[in-house]
């Protein structure tokens, strides 16, 4: 028998395997994987090697979105802290925080404190009050070991739901039979 000799041809490298780092686009995986990120003295939310890219966040990163929202997040705690203590200790500034509270949505945190701070002098010392509060809780009393440690486990339990659900679903087993 004859052998057939097959003779390789140089295919060029595909165009979106930049041979240069520096000339990579913005928001784009990088292929080779190169370096992996690391801190910095500046804060930087542009995407990076070795994540995964996530179209439609512009220039932020989904992690610039999460912590916009925990900032609208930390001002509703420190409403809900200044509160309870001024129920107690003083319940005409209370009274006044909850008539503002009736009147003003706290879905953006800085939209509500820069609100409270032009309605009047006792609404400023309140409004006052809610920054220094949202900012201890955030550096001082907030568990941020506790939130990742919690977002990894839903996930996974939501997760596994999910995929025993399909599964139960698509074999026809019934949940006596698995025990659960």
């Amino acid at each position: 028998m004859e052998s057939l000799a097959l003779s390789v041809l140089p295919v060029p490298k595909p165009s979106f395997f930049h041979s240069n780092p520096t000339h990579r686009k913005k928001g784009f995986p990088c292929w080779p994987p190169c370096e992996p990120r690391t801190s910095s003295s500046h804060v930087s939310t542009r995407l990076n090697c070795h994540k995964m890219f996530v179209p439609g966040f512009g220039e932020a990163s989904p992690e610039a979105k999460a912590s916009k929202n925990l900032h609208h997040f930390f001002n509703y705690i420190a409403v809900k802290i200044v509160s309870a203590q001024l129920e107690d200790y003083n319940p005409e500034a209370y009274k006044d925080l909850m008539e503002f509270l009736e009147t003003h949505s706290l879905n953006d945190g800085d939209e509500f404190i820069a609100s409270l701070m032009r309605e009047s002098s006792s609404h400023k010392a309140l409004a006052l009050r809610i920054l220094t509060v949202r900012s201890a809780y955030c550096k001082h009393d907030f568990e941020w070991d506790n939130l990742k440690r919690l977002a990894f486990k839903m996930v996974d339990e939501s997760n596994t739901k999910l995929m025993r659900e399909y599964v139960l679903e698509t074999s026809h087993v019934t949940e006596k039979e698995t025990g659960k």
